[in-house]
């Protein structure tokens, strides 16, 4: 055994990410870490690790997505695994929120993104791991080790055991061909585009269909799905198109304000997504996907020093 599996890893998880965290402990065969995050009368909170971490590899799991104090509670985790001179700690992040922030779309915005990864290498992050980046550049904007693991290493497993002879994979906006493309080039299938014109942010102006959808079981890809307004707006316009059937893949359900409504209320036949969110509602379209296994495989592969890629299909 090398000196570095003899290294002892600990697994915590942020407050709302433990029903995942259990999971991939389950799979990687490590209980959780004993952590508390205590809360004064004013909302302030105050992580304690309740076990040494010295010298220890240091996996913290938690998900940053609204409200913000998911961030915050990550971040004071990391600062006290450094200040308890842990060996090396990675922030495993399965949904990464403020991705859509990316870049300047228009004048006096943030980069939040970049500023995110800023705070994380800050309070001391020595790894990211994350699924799904919004844009894979993202990666760009950490100075230390970024592993941006792939839904399509659940996905692809899930739909090799069904009927693909009809399918078409469909991207539901231009930025998501190269999501949509990898599905369509592995299965050998084809790939339509659904072009969209926004006037303001999560409100969609118009649409078109770039391709034929004809007779096809079409299956729309994406990164996540929010309000749900393009994705359920995409599985009209393929139908009114002559489609026979539209599903969608999104890999984080964030679905926010009336979304589970839209999706209820569309032509979708299902939702599939991944569990890095969790749903705030059930609905007997949608079906999520556990990322357990992907991450706990991932968690190992780091700690051992081997190939992260090797985990993807194709890799």
């Amino acid at each position: 055994m090398s000196t570095n599996q003899m290294i002892e890893v600990k697994l915590f998880s942020g407050t709302t990410s433990e029903y995942l965290a259990r999971n991939i402990a389950e799979y990687y065969g490590h209980p959780l870490g004993d952590i508390k995050v205590n809360r004064f009368s004013d909302g302030e909170m105050q992580p304690t690790i309740n076990e040494s971490v010295r010298g220890a590899y240091v996996f913290f799991i938690q998900s940053t997505y609204a409200p913000a104090e998911n961030l915050m509670e990550l971040l004071l985790m990391i600062d006290a695994a450094k200040r308890a001179s842990a060996g090396y700690i990675s922030a495993v992040i399965p949904y990464f929120g403020y991705a859509r922030q990316d870049r300047k779309d228009k004048p006096r915005v943030p980069i939040s993104a970049k500023m995110i990864a800023n705070l994380l290498q800050a309070a001391g992050a020595n790894r990211i791991m994350t699924m799904d980046f919004h844009a894979d550049q993202i990666q760009g904007f950490f100075d230390i080790p970024v592993d941006h693991l792939k839904s399509e290493a659940i996905y692809i497993p899930y739909l090799q055991e069904m009927d693909l002879s009809n399918v078409i994979f469909a991207s539901p906006d231009v930025g998501g061909v190269k999501r949509a493309r990898t599905y369509a080039k592995h299965f050998s299938r084809n790939l339509v585009i659904c072009d969209k014109y926004r006037k303001r942010a999560n409100e969609v102006a118009e649409m078109t269909v770039i391709g034929e959808v004809q007779d096809a079981d079409v299956i729309l890809v994406d990164d996540l799905v929010d309000t749900a307004g393009t994705l359920c707006r995409a599985a009209k316009i393929i139908m009114e198109k002559g489609a026979r059937s539209v599903r969608a893949m999104c890999t984080h359900p964030v679905l926010s304000g009336d979304a589970y409504r839209k999706i209820e209320d569309s032509v979708l036949d299902e939702l599939l997504v991944c569990d890095t969110i969790p749903l705030k509602e059930e609905s007997e379209k949608i079906k999520v996907l556990s990322t357990a296994k992907l991450f706990s495989r991932a968690i190992r592969n780091t700690h051992e020093h081997r190939s992260i890629s090797a985990l993807f299909v194709g890799g």
